[in-house]
Protein backbone atom coordinates (compact mmCIF):
# COMPACT_ATOMS: atom_id res chain seq x y z
CA UNK A 1 0.00 0.00 0.00
CA UNK A 2 1.11 3.84 -0.48
CA UNK A 3 1.42 4.55 3.36
CA UNK A 4 4.17 1.98 3.72
CA UNK A 5 5.70 2.93 0.39
CA UNK A 6 5.63 6.39 2.05
CA UNK A 7 7.09 5.26 5.33
CA UNK A 8 10.21 3.68 3.28
CA UNK A 9 10.86 6.92 1.71
CA UNK A 10 10.86 8.75 4.59
CA UNK A 11 13.16 5.77 6.56
CA UNK A 12 15.40 6.77 3.48
CA UNK A 13 15.64 10.68 3.62
CA UNK A 14 16.43 9.95 7.29
CA UNK A 15 19.21 7.45 6.29
CA UNK A 16 20.34 10.09 3.87
CA UNK A 17 20.73 12.67 6.44
CA UNK A 18 22.47 10.62 9.06
CA UNK A 19 24.74 8.91 6.76
CA UNK A 20 25.93 12.09 4.83
CA UNK A 21 26.20 14.90 7.85
CA UNK A 22 25.97 13.37 11.38
CA UNK A 23 26.26 17.10 12.75
CA UNK A 24 23.23 18.22 10.93
CA UNK A 25 21.43 14.73 11.54
CA UNK A 26 22.32 15.64 15.45
CA UNK A 27 20.75 19.55 15.15
CA UNK A 28 17.72 17.93 13.22
CA UNK A 29 17.19 15.29 16.18
CA UNK A 30 16.64 18.00 18.56
CA UNK A 31 13.77 19.21 16.56
CA UNK A 32 10.25 18.22 17.33
CA UNK A 33 9.35 14.93 16.13
CA UNK A 34 6.11 16.45 14.46
CA UNK A 35 8.65 18.51 11.61
CA UNK A 36 11.40 16.29 12.17
CA UNK A 37 10.80 14.48 9.09
CA UNK A 38 9.85 17.26 6.64
CA UNK A 39 13.37 18.31 7.44
CA UNK A 40 14.77 15.26 6.79
CA UNK A 41 13.10 14.64 3.29
CA UNK A 42 14.93 18.72 2.48
CA UNK A 43 17.98 17.65 3.39
CA UNK A 44 17.61 13.87 1.12
CA UNK A 45 16.57 16.20 -1.68
CA UNK A 46 19.61 19.10 -1.56
CA UNK A 47 21.88 16.45 -0.96
CA UNK A 48 21.40 14.26 -3.59
CA UNK A 49 21.67 17.19 -6.01
CA UNK A 50 24.89 18.24 -4.69
CA UNK A 51 26.36 14.98 -4.69
CA UNK A 52 25.52 14.66 -8.50
CA UNK A 53 27.37 18.29 -9.34
CA UNK A 54 30.15 17.34 -6.53
CA UNK A 55 31.22 13.95 -6.45
CA UNK A 56 29.77 11.73 -9.29
CA UNK A 57 33.39 12.75 -11.46
CA UNK A 58 33.06 9.51 -13.28
CA UNK A 59 29.19 9.93 -14.86
CA UNK A 60 27.67 12.29 -17.07
CA UNK A 61 26.65 14.90 -14.38
CA UNK A 62 25.14 17.33 -16.96
CA UNK A 63 22.40 14.14 -17.28
CA UNK A 64 22.12 12.84 -14.05
CA UNK A 65 20.98 16.69 -13.07
CA UNK A 66 18.15 16.99 -16.08
CA UNK A 67 17.03 13.10 -15.18
CA UNK A 68 16.54 14.25 -11.46
CA UNK A 69 15.03 17.66 -12.38
CA UNK A 70 12.71 15.99 -14.56
CA UNK A 71 11.76 13.18 -12.28
CA UNK A 72 11.48 15.54 -9.57
CA UNK A 73 8.48 17.64 -11.50
CA UNK A 74 7.08 14.19 -12.49
CA UNK A 75 6.30 13.15 -9.17
CA UNK A 76 4.89 16.54 -8.09
CA UNK A 77 2.57 15.83 -11.07
CA UNK A 78 1.72 12.26 -9.98
CA UNK A 79 2.19 12.41 -6.19
CA UNK A 80 4.38 9.66 -6.36
CA UNK A 81 8.05 8.59 -6.95
CA UNK A 82 9.76 5.38 -7.23
CA UNK A 83 12.72 7.32 -6.07
CA UNK A 84 12.01 7.45 -2.82
CA UNK A 85 13.92 11.03 -1.85
CA UNK A 86 11.85 12.70 -4.46
CA UNK A 87 8.86 10.81 -3.11
CA UNK A 88 9.43 12.22 0.34
CA UNK A 89 10.35 15.47 -0.74
CA UNK A 90 7.52 16.17 -3.27
CA UNK A 91 5.19 15.63 -0.19
CA UNK A 92 6.82 17.80 1.92
CA UNK A 93 6.70 20.14 -0.56
CA UNK A 94 3.11 19.80 -1.36
CA UNK A 95 2.15 19.35 2.58
CA UNK A 96 3.73 22.78 3.47
CA UNK A 97 3.09 25.12 -0.18
CA UNK A 98 6.54 25.63 -0.87
CA UNK A 99 6.94 27.84 -3.88
CA UNK A 100 8.47 25.96 -6.80
CA UNK A 101 10.38 29.54 -7.57
CA UNK A 102 12.39 28.03 -4.54
CA UNK A 103 12.86 24.65 -6.25
CA UNK A 104 14.19 26.39 -9.23
CA UNK A 105 16.66 28.71 -7.55
CA UNK A 106 18.10 25.81 -6.25
CA UNK A 107 18.59 23.76 -9.12
CA UNK A 108 19.75 26.55 -11.10
CA UNK A 109 22.32 27.18 -8.71
CA UNK A 110 23.30 23.18 -8.63
CA UNK A 111 23.07 23.45 -12.12
CA UNK A 112 25.38 26.01 -12.18
CA UNK A 113 28.32 23.82 -10.68
CA UNK A 114 28.51 22.30 -13.81
CA UNK A 115 30.27 24.60 -15.31
CA UNK A 116 30.47 28.11 -13.90
CA UNK A 117 34.26 27.82 -11.81
CA UNK A 118 34.54 31.64 -10.62
CA UNK A 119 32.28 34.10 -9.20
CA UNK A 120 33.34 37.48 -10.26
CA UNK A 121 31.38 39.52 -8.85
CA UNK A 122 29.25 40.32 -5.61
CA UNK A 123 25.44 40.05 -7.66
CA UNK A 124 26.85 35.95 -9.34
CA UNK A 125 27.95 35.81 -5.65
CA UNK A 126 24.55 36.63 -4.06
CA UNK A 127 22.46 34.60 -6.69
CA UNK A 128 24.42 31.65 -6.00
CA UNK A 129 24.21 31.96 -2.20
CA UNK A 130 20.57 32.43 -2.76
CA UNK A 131 19.89 29.34 -4.84
CA UNK A 132 22.64 26.90 -2.75
CA UNK A 133 21.60 27.95 0.57
CA UNK A 134 18.89 30.71 1.13
CA UNK A 135 16.37 28.95 -0.22
CA UNK A 136 16.91 26.10 1.62
CA UNK A 137 16.72 27.80 5.20
CA UNK A 138 13.33 29.37 3.32
CA UNK A 139 12.33 26.04 2.82
CA UNK A 140 12.78 24.84 6.11
CA UNK A 141 11.07 27.81 7.56
CA UNK A 142 7.92 27.16 6.11
CA UNK A 143 8.50 23.63 7.94
CA UNK A 144 8.90 25.73 11.15
CA UNK A 145 5.83 28.08 11.05
CA UNK A 146 3.48 25.68 9.53
CA UNK A 147 1.48 28.01 7.62
CA UNK A 148 1.43 30.79 9.64
CA UNK A 149 2.27 33.40 7.10
CA UNK A 150 2.68 36.13 9.37
CA UNK A 151 5.37 34.74 10.65
CA UNK A 152 7.31 33.48 7.94
CA UNK A 153 7.32 37.09 6.69
CA UNK A 154 9.02 38.23 10.09
CA UNK A 155 11.58 35.25 9.86
CA UNK A 156 12.35 34.73 6.33
CA UNK A 157 15.34 37.33 6.18
CA UNK A 158 17.14 35.52 9.12
CA UNK A 159 16.39 32.24 7.60
CA UNK A 160 18.42 33.23 4.37
CA UNK A 161 21.25 34.81 6.51
CA UNK A 162 21.55 31.72 8.53
CA UNK A 163 21.45 29.28 5.38
CA UNK A 164 24.00 32.47 3.98
CA UNK A 165 26.44 31.69 6.71
CA UNK A 166 25.71 28.08 6.79
CA UNK A 167 27.13 28.03 3.13
CA UNK A 168 29.83 30.30 3.75
CA UNK A 169 31.66 28.56 6.49
CA UNK A 170 31.38 25.64 3.98
CA UNK A 171 33.09 27.59 1.28
CA UNK A 172 36.08 28.38 3.54
CA UNK A 173 36.41 25.02 5.23
CA UNK A 174 36.21 23.54 2.23
CA UNK A 175 38.59 25.64 0.02
CA UNK A 176 40.90 23.34 -1.14
CA UNK A 177 38.72 20.82 -2.60
CA UNK A 178 36.81 23.73 -4.16
CA UNK A 179 39.88 25.45 -5.79
CA UNK A 180 41.83 22.37 -6.42
CA UNK A 181 39.46 19.51 -7.19
CA UNK A 182 36.84 21.15 -8.63
CA UNK A 183 38.38 24.90 -9.76
CA UNK A 184 35.97 26.46 -8.53
CA UNK A 185 36.30 29.81 -6.48
CA UNK A 186 33.10 31.46 -5.26
CA UNK A 187 34.44 34.47 -3.54
CA UNK A 188 34.31 37.36 -5.92
CA UNK A 189 37.47 39.56 -6.15
CA UNK A 190 39.56 37.16 -4.14
CA UNK A 191 42.79 35.50 -4.66
CA UNK A 192 41.95 31.94 -3.26
CA UNK A 193 45.89 30.70 -4.61
CA UNK A 194 47.25 33.62 -2.25
CA UNK A 195 44.76 33.84 0.11
CA UNK A 196 45.89 36.87 2.39
CA UNK A 197 44.93 37.56 6.49
CA UNK A 198 43.14 40.82 4.84
CA UNK A 199 40.48 38.59 2.52
CA UNK A 200 40.27 35.90 5.21
CA UNK A 201 39.13 38.73 7.74
CA UNK A 202 36.74 40.21 5.33
CA UNK A 203 34.98 37.01 4.81
CA UNK A 204 35.05 35.94 8.18
CA UNK A 205 33.51 39.48 8.89
CA UNK A 206 30.62 38.76 6.45
CA UNK A 207 30.25 35.28 8.22
CA UNK A 208 29.19 36.64 11.73
CA UNK A 209 27.36 39.50 10.04
CA UNK A 210 24.89 36.79 8.67
CA UNK A 211 25.25 35.14 11.95
CA UNK A 212 24.74 38.25 14.34
CA UNK A 213 21.36 39.18 12.14
CA UNK A 214 20.31 35.81 11.58
CA UNK A 215 20.87 35.05 15.88
CA UNK A 216 18.34 38.12 17.46
CA UNK A 217 16.27 38.42 14.32
CA UNK A 218 15.45 34.66 13.61
CA UNK A 219 16.78 31.80 16.16
CA UNK A 220 15.20 33.35 19.02
CA UNK A 221 11.64 34.08 17.53
CA UNK A 222 11.60 30.21 16.18
CA UNK A 223 8.35 28.57 17.21
CA UNK A 224 9.11 26.48 20.26
CA UNK A 225 9.00 23.18 18.08
CA UNK A 226 12.37 24.36 15.82
CA UNK A 227 13.97 26.86 18.10
CA UNK A 228 16.48 24.41 20.09
CA UNK A 229 17.38 22.53 17.02
CA UNK A 230 18.16 25.29 14.81
CA UNK A 231 20.07 26.75 18.00
CA UNK A 232 22.14 23.91 18.09
CA UNK A 233 23.32 23.89 14.15
CA UNK A 234 23.89 27.72 14.61
CA UNK A 235 26.73 27.05 17.51
CA UNK A 236 28.08 23.94 15.83
CA UNK A 237 28.66 26.67 13.06
CA UNK A 238 29.50 29.50 14.66
CA UNK A 239 31.93 26.74 16.54
CA UNK A 240 33.73 25.60 13.18
CA UNK A 241 34.23 29.38 12.39
CA UNK A 242 35.80 30.16 15.68
CA UNK A 243 38.41 26.86 14.52
CA UNK A 244 38.59 28.73 10.86
CA UNK A 245 39.44 31.90 12.47
CA UNK A 246 42.99 30.56 13.78
CA UNK A 247 44.82 28.73 11.22
CA UNK A 248 46.79 30.90 9.50
CA UNK A 249 45.64 32.47 5.73
CA UNK A 250 48.53 31.23 4.03
CA UNK A 251 47.68 27.60 5.64
CA UNK A 252 44.04 27.34 5.46
CA UNK A 253 44.16 25.77 1.74
CA UNK A 254 46.52 22.81 4.01
CA UNK A 255 44.19 22.39 6.60
CA UNK A 256 40.80 20.25 6.95
CA UNK A 257 38.42 22.02 9.91
CA UNK A 258 36.24 19.37 11.88
CA UNK A 259 34.66 19.26 14.80
CA UNK A 260 35.14 16.36 16.89
CA UNK A 261 32.42 13.52 17.74
CA UNK A 262 33.31 14.46 21.86
CA UNK A 263 33.26 18.44 20.89
CA UNK A 264 30.01 17.87 19.01
CA UNK A 265 27.98 15.96 22.45
CA UNK A 266 29.73 18.90 24.22
CA UNK A 267 28.50 21.37 22.31
CA UNK A 268 25.33 19.84 22.72
CA UNK A 269 25.17 19.51 26.35
CA UNK A 270 25.85 23.39 26.70
CA UNK A 271 23.00 23.93 24.19
CA UNK A 272 20.94 22.26 25.97
CA UNK A 273 21.45 24.10 29.61
CA UNK A 274 21.36 27.06 28.21
CA UNK A 275 18.30 26.03 26.13
CA UNK A 276 16.27 24.89 29.24
CA UNK A 277 17.51 27.88 31.26
CA UNK A 278 16.48 30.06 28.41
CA UNK A 279 19.64 31.87 28.34
CA UNK A 280 18.75 31.61 24.41
CA UNK A 281 15.63 33.95 24.62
Amino acid sequence: MKELFDRVSNDFSKLVTKSYSTSFSLAVNMLSTKIRQDIYNIYGFVRFADEIVDTFHEYDKKQLMEHFERDYYLSKELGISLNPILNSFQQTVSRYNIPDTMVQAFLKSMKADLYKTEYETKAEYDEYIYGSADVVGLMCLKVFVDGDDVKYEELKDAAMRLGSAFQKVNFLRDLKDDYEVLNRSYFPNINLGELDAASKQMIIDEIESDFDFAYKNGILKLPVEAKFGVYMAYRYYRRLLKKLKSVPSEKIMDTRIRISDPMKLNLLARSYVKYKLNIIK
